[in-house]
């Protein structure tokens, strides 16, 4: 006898329900039928995992197994998504997590130059900030992810862009129409937005600005938002305005520069489709086309 998985998920359901009569409703079957297949995975492992009948309190072992069991349950789940995923198309799906930043820039230029090459392949782009960009990958939720900070040892990263760090703030604001140089601490001119990104800048006046900013946010659409409503000032890539026509202004403050690096990641033990490596392909060209193009402009300046 070996153990099912339908008995792990049996028992994984029974477990988070604290008793039979729930369990069997959320699984469509008869508390007999739960019961009986507790008692065989029980039989197999040749310990209790329950405290009582009840089936409200796991032994120390049921605690260990309910672990086992969900990682076993969750890798069966996720596999089946993705022959599903690949069903549903003839080349496959390619999953993108990506900062906003990047959604907005980098990724219309690829996926319209992705589809004269693949047009048969679906593409499914979740925008978020870089910590979850991380745990999707992680999660085998997403195939490529596009982020920067410090990247967890599971992934493979290879960096792509290099975005210089400013001041954004609003072109009729104290920081814009102040006579003076800009400079790291003119920020305090203005009421600080903290995001993930201002830890980038190794500046003393910046670094204390963190840690009493009285508000704070993680995604880019939100702080432009803030920064648009006059609520204050914040820092950001300059490419964080490429698609900005209104009152927003980028300012490099004078003294050090300090960048932004977009990573390109990928789980180091899942093999990529031939869709998703295609689609790497064009990330880095594209990415490759957007630092030329963005060191002409700096020349012609």
């Amino acid at each position: 006898m070996s153990i099912k998985l339908d008995a792990l998920r049996y028992f994984v359901v029974v477990a988070r329900n604290g008793n039979l009569a729930s369990a069997a409703d959320a699984l469509g079957r008869t508390p007999s039928a739960v019961s009986m297949m507790l008692s065989q995975l029980e039989q197999f492992i040749g310990a209790p995992l329950f405290e009582s009948d009840r089936k409200n309190r796991l032994t120390p072992l049921g605690q260990m197994t309910l672990e086992e069991a969900e990682r076993a349950v969750a890798t069966f789940d996720q596999s089946v998504a993705a022959i599903n995923r690949h069903s549903r198309s003839t080349a496959g799906t390619v999953r993108i997590a990506a900062v906003p930043s990047v959604s907005m820039t980098l990724l219309p230029a690829a996926i319209a130059e992705y589809r004269k090459m693949r047009p048969d392949v679906r593409l499914e782009i979740s925008d978020v900030d870089s910590a979850t960009v991380f745990r999707r990958l992680e999660m085998d939720a997403a195939d490529i992810g596009l982020a920067s900070g410090t990247v967890p040892p599971n992934l493979d990263a290879t960096e792509i862009l290099s975005d210089p760090l400013g001041i954004i703030c609003h072109a009729q604001g104290p920081i814009a129409t102040s006579p003076a140089p800009t400079t790291w601490s003119s920020l305090a001119l203005e009421p600080f937005i903290g995001n993930g990104l201002c830890t980038l800048v190794n500046d003393p006046d910046v670094e204390s600005m963190v840690q009493i900013s009285p508000l704070t946010a993680v995604n880019t659409t939100t702080l432009l938002s803030f920064v648009r409503a006059q609520l204050g000032a914040t820092i950001l890539p300059e490419r964080a305005l490429a698609a900005e026509r209104g009152p927003l202004r980028f300012i490099r403050p004078e003294g050090a520069t300090y960048f932004r690096r977009i990573l390109l990641l990928q789980r180091r033990d899942r093999r990529c489709s031939p869709a998703t490596l295609a689609f790497r392909d064009v990330l880095r060209d594209v990415a490759d086309a957007a630092t030329k193009a963005s060191d002409t402009r700096i020349l012609l300046k």
